[in-house]
């Protein structure tokens, strides 16, 4: 009986609280309920935590060359292609990067954003493949919990995104994240082409940089919501929970590079590699670490 009442308790919080989502992404693919993709979050999480490493214990590790160069490669078409939308749907088309609300007219530009926004939302389970490949290729120490951990809350907290606030100034940092990602996923897939294109990455130590800039953009950006004296942003979590992710790991990405460049020495290999997957970032592809597809 107090089960039930429980029960009843949470569907009727649920249904409340439900009401103020976006009645336009209702009935996109995965946005009816948080449930579904909770159930493959879940699964990700065991999977790469226990189920895939007890599989690939005695077996040998999956050579997925072939593999990882169309998957980065892809990531990268991907992205190119959000970054175009994004920036059509709204960033280059009438944003003022200032106080950016949310259009929940149906007007073609407003549902183009919320498309765009829901495109983003479905790449972040496209990217669990990540951790995968690490647990294939029997990378177990790329698998961090820090790692799995954004590749698990990046689309447990977009779903809300693309739910209650698809548009407007909260999606700058997915702009951002695209653009970026662009860069990042370019130079895992010609690392991944092999040692013939080598002398294409002379710019894999400014990758660092790019992506320390990237959380510096977000957090300045997102920032300028405290100091406005009158933006009615329709749901002002989301600016908090944006600008606490881009602090936080704008001091890991400090962090590090105060301890890898700072200091003039980079750390010893097998060490660089724990901060690197350490210093992960959920934002982006869930690892730094920019020797992982060799």
């Amino acid at each position: 009986m107090e089960f039930d009442n429980i029960k009843s308790s949470v569907a009727l919080i649920y249904d409340e609280f439900i009401q103020n989502a976006d009645s336009r992404t209702e009935n996109w693919l995965l946005m009816s309920s948080p449930l579904p993709q909770t159930i493959i979050i879940a699964a990700y999480i065991y999977f790469v935590t226990s189920l895939g490493p007890r599989l690939m214990e005695n077996r040998k590790a999956f050579d997925l060359k072939g593999v990882l160069i169309v998957y980065n490669f892809s990531v990268v078409a991907l992205s190119l292609y959000m970054c175009y939308e994004f920036v059509m749907s709204g960033w280059g088309t009438g944003y003022s990067f200032h106080c950016d609300l949310v259009d929940y007219s149906d007007s073609p530009q407003a549902v183009r954003m919320a498309a765009t926004c829901w495109l983003y939302y479905f790449s972040k389970f496209i990217e669990m493949l990540d951790t995968i490949f690490f647990v294939l290729r029997k990378k177990n120490s790329q698998v961090t919990f820090l790692h799995v951990y954004h590749h698990s809350i990046m689309p447990f907290t977009w779903w809300f995104g693309v739910r209650f606030a698809a548009g407007g100034q909260g999606t700058f940092h997915a702009l951002l994240n695209c653009v970026v990602h662009v860069v990042m996923y370019s130079y895992y897939g010609l690392t991944a082409l092999g040692p013939s294109y080598q002398k294409y990455l002379w710019w894999k130590k400014y990758l660092t940089t790019i992506q320390l800039i990237q959380f510096v953009m977000v957090t300045t950006h997102i920032s300028q919501y405290f100091f406005m004296k009158d933006c009615p942003y329709q749901f002002p979590i989301f600016i908090y929970i944006i600008g606490l992710y881009g602090l936080i790991f704008l001091f890991l990405f400090l962090n590090f590079w105060y301890h890898a460049y700072t200091k003039g020495k980079r750390l010893p290999k097998v060490l660089q590699a724990q901060t690197w997957a350490h210093h992960t970032n959920g934002v982006m592809n869930g690892s730094t670490n920019h020797d992982k597809d060799e």
